[in-house]
């Protein structure tokens, strides 16, 4: 096939005389279809918020605190920032909660949950690292596998000339465990290890004895972090963003 001449016009911008003209063969790239936008959509610790700020407040193309709003969540302990609050195609969010820490679930510390001497035994053996005292935590390992309980029960039954009657059972457990003992583990996701003394609760069910873990000073704490950690938060994303909507539910 011969080849076919064609001719090609080039309009040269004023006061250019020369230009540079690239032909290439064959079919052209395929266009691609335009996409929307990709969304923020985070979710992490508590100070997740404060952390995004702390890095992308201060661009001004990426985030406008005139755009934006924070909603405080105090009873679920939940932080969420909203921006780009007037844009559906680019409005982000990034939310922060506070949430317990997976070891401190694991320990079931005031959960109600229930272990077998010889169960807790392996469980604190494998856990030695969250306890401060080796040795101690040694000896309520060697305690635990070696458990030994008295039952005490007491049965009343009274009855009274009216008809009415009372009959009662009762069982005190006395055992070779310590009264308490002392664990150092964080409580929630993202802050600090915490001293916590942990007392052992034994529940009678005829000849079985379920142990139970439980903690008022965690349960303190647990109260106690939950209101200033959330004010804590507030003051940092203020600092920031003076200018920021901050909404509490």
């Amino acid at each position: 096939m011969e080849s076919e001449d064609k001719k090609v016009v080039v309009n040269l911008p004023e006061g250019a005389s020369t230009a540079e003209v690239i032909i290439r063969e064959g079919s052209a790239p395929k266009v691609l279809d335009p996409k929307q936008p990709v969304k923020i959509n985070l979710q992490g610790v508590i100070g997740t918020p404060v952390e995004f700020l702390t890095q992308r407040s201060k661009e001004s193309d990426q985030f406008n605190e005139k755009r934006a709003h924070v909603i405080v969540d105090v009873e679920n302990v939940e932080i969420t920032l909203v921006f780009n609050e007037n844009d559906e195609y680019t409005r982000g969010k990034v939310s922060g909660k506070l949430s317990y820490h997976p070891k401190f679930v694991e320990f079931g510390i005031n959960a109600a949950k229930g272990w077998t001497p010889n169960k807790l035994g392996e469980f604190f053996k494998m856990n030695r690292a969250f306890f401060p005292d080796r040795e101690k935590n040694m000896e309520l390992v060697s305690k635990l596998k070696n458990f030994d309980a008295t039952v005490s029960s007491k049965i009343e039954k009274e009855r009274s000339e009216n008809g009415s009657f009372k009959d009662n059972y009762g069982a005190v457990v006395q055992s070779n465990l310590p009264e308490a003992f002392t664990v150092k583990i964080p409580i929630f996701k993202g802050t600090p290890a915490e001293l916590l003394e942990v007392e052992i609760y034994a529940n009678v069910d005829g000849r079985d004895v379920t142990l139970s873990l439980v903690s008022p000073s965690a349960l303190q704490i647990l109260e106690e972090q939950r209101d200033k950690v959330i004010d804590e938060q507030v003051r940092l994303i203020r600092q920031l963003c003076p200018g920021i909507v901050i909404i509490e539910k």
